[in-house]
């Protein structure tokens, strides 16, 4: 007989999608799972684990099989053993209720705590929210909060039928106007949300949904479930590959779809794909907008598009010295740093090419933080007023990233704010020209990422090749990723990965470099 036990990440995915659940137990490997998710998984688990100090002293009763696995029937003993002792504040606190005398429905709650009447269940999330948003009046935080609700809604009914009164029901967030001074302050670290109505709203449900996923769990073969808006609501889908190619698309390499129409909702492709419009020869006469149909036409037509008179004027705002700047930053969930807040972007790298003057020669200078997991914000921004004068052209690839980023150092460092913006007020953004339709070919694929844009402009340039460098740093992704473990590794691969480090963010600027002259160039 197939196991068709329930736990709460089964029952939320049968909430998004029946056949997902499926799939995820029969056939796990046809999962997509990008080292982004897999980050936000390690993520929760250390918010999780800080969270658990948060009402003072608490039992975790989470348990070990000798091979590594959980072993769930100890941590429900334990859970009602410590209940009976009267323990406060239980982690991971298990429970099981079997229904109908086979559906097995399992849940661990984040923080149990004891309340008068009975318990409280403290699910804890590494998202964010600000002090305001714990009274849920703004209303679109209470639309992305609402997935969260499903989760809990199901440990409430799998508590009450396991005979605990549960009084209460409360999400758990990162505060995002904490920031830190000296030791990290848990209280001030997290905010509280009272999520009952939303709880309410959803338990009504659990009996049904809890039945149909044991259903599906007990389904021999796969179930038939189309692709729809589903797929990205409210994550979107490790399975969306394969339910697409189900589906007859094969999205990664065929660029002709509606899917890949730019800046379109999910929500209005599928209207065009339900309706048999699928591939852009069957939407060229819809109503688009003028990028849209210029990707479609220029697609269709295997031709590209060049405004010449709009990319002369974009090159107008460029003037010498140029610099060409790119940063490389960590994001640290909990701020590690005096100043920092939750998720804030620290800046640890950048790479600065420049031309002193019109036909001059091509220089370069860089900067990388000491890896010794030391705060690396006062260092870089004392290097970058060193090596970017006052009152120069700088330009990077869509600047919002590095004027927020140089925002922030001038308001860390007064001393340097004048200095700072100066040059953030000097930024010019690469990206203007592509994103305002002045240059496009097939070969972009619907977007204007640099990643996207110097391929399709220099398709055979090994030089602008970013699979040619180093594996461990190919994109910022990787960058984000390993600067911060480099201090924990042996000294040969710590110095191989400042290297990898040293030679992607360089590749960044040459690209910006590159990609500016073949603007000049096209309009000769």
């Amino acid at each position: 007989m197939k196991n068709t036990a329930l736990s709460k990440s089964k029952y939320t995915k049968s909430c998004q999608c029946p056949k997902a659940l499926w799939l995820g137990v029969n056939k796990p490997d046809e999962a997509t799972v990008d080292a982004g998710v897999e980050a936000r998984f390690a993520e929760g688990n250390v918010v999780g684990d800080l969270a658990m100090g948060l009402f003072g002293d608490f039992v975790e009763v989470t348990t070990y099989k000798a091979d590594g696995r959980l072993d769930l029937a100890a941590m429900i003993q334990r859970t009602r053993e410590e209940m009976e002792r009267g323990t406060d504040v239980i982690c991971e606190a298990s429970f099981s209720y079997v229904a109908d005398g086979t559906q097995s429905n399992y849940c661990a709650v984040d923080i149990l705590r004891k309340a008068p009447g009975g318990w409280a269940i403290y699910e804890v999330k590494s998202t964010t929210s600000h002090v305001a948003d714990s009274a849920l009046t703004n209303k679109k935080y209470t639309e992305k909060i609402q997935k969260y609700a499903v989760d809990v809604a199901y440990q409430k009914w799998v508590l009450n039928k396991c005979g605990v009164n549960v009084t209460g029901t409360y999400l758990v967030t990162l505060n995002s106007d904490y920031v830190r001074t000296g030791e990290l302050d848990v209280q001030g670290l997290f905010n509280i949300i009272d999520i009952k109505t939303l709880v309410d709203n959803e338990y009504q449900k659990v009996k049904t949904q809890a039945s149909c996923a044991h259903n599906t769990l007990a389904l021999q073969t796969e179930p038939a479930v189309a692709i729809n808006p589903d797929c990205h609501n409210p994550y979107k889908c490790e399975f969306w590959e394969y339910c697409t190619k189900q589906a007859g698309l094969d999205l990664a390499n065929d660029k002709t779809t509606v899917f890949d129409l730019y800046r379109m909702s999910m929500k209005k492709k599928f209207e065009h794909y339900n309706a048999g419009r699928l591939r852009f020869d069957d939407i060229r006469n819809e109503k688009l907008n003028p990028i849209q149909q210029m990707q479609v036409q220029c697609t269709l037509n295997n031709t590209e598009y060049i405004n010449k008179a709009g990319i002369k004027d974009w090159l107008k705002n460029v003037t010498f010295p140029l610099y060409f700047l790119d940063f490389e930053t960590m994001q640290q969930v909990l701020p590690q740093f005096d100043g920092t807040k939750p998720y804030q972007q620290i800046t640890f790298q950048y790479s600065l090419h420049y031309i002193e003057h019109e036909g001059g020669e091509l220089k370069h200078k860089e900067f990388l933080a000491p890896s010794d997991g030391t705060d690396p914000r006062r260092a870089l921004a004392e290097a970058l007023c060193r090596d970017i004068p006052q009152n120069v052209c700088t330009m990077a690839y869509n600047d919002p990233f590095e004027k927020g980023r140089i925002a922030e150092m001038a308001e860390a460092n007064p001393d340097l704010a004048a200095h700072l913006t100066n040059i953030r007020e000097h930024i010019i953004d690469l990206l203007v020209p592509f994103r305002a339709g002045h240059y496009y070919t097939p070969a972009m694929g619907g977007s204007f990422s640099i990643k996207s844009v110097l391929p399709a402009l220099f398709p055979n340039d090994d030089e602008l090749n970013y699979h040619n460098l180093n594996p461990l740093v190919q994109n910022g992704g990787h960058a984000m990723t390993i600067f911060p473990l480099i201090k924990d590794m042996e000294p040969e691969k710590a110095a191989e990965a400042r290297e990898a480090l040293l030679a992607y963010c360089h590749l960044d600027t040459l690209a910006m470099v590159r990609v500016w002259e073949k603007l000049k160039e096209v309009v000769k």
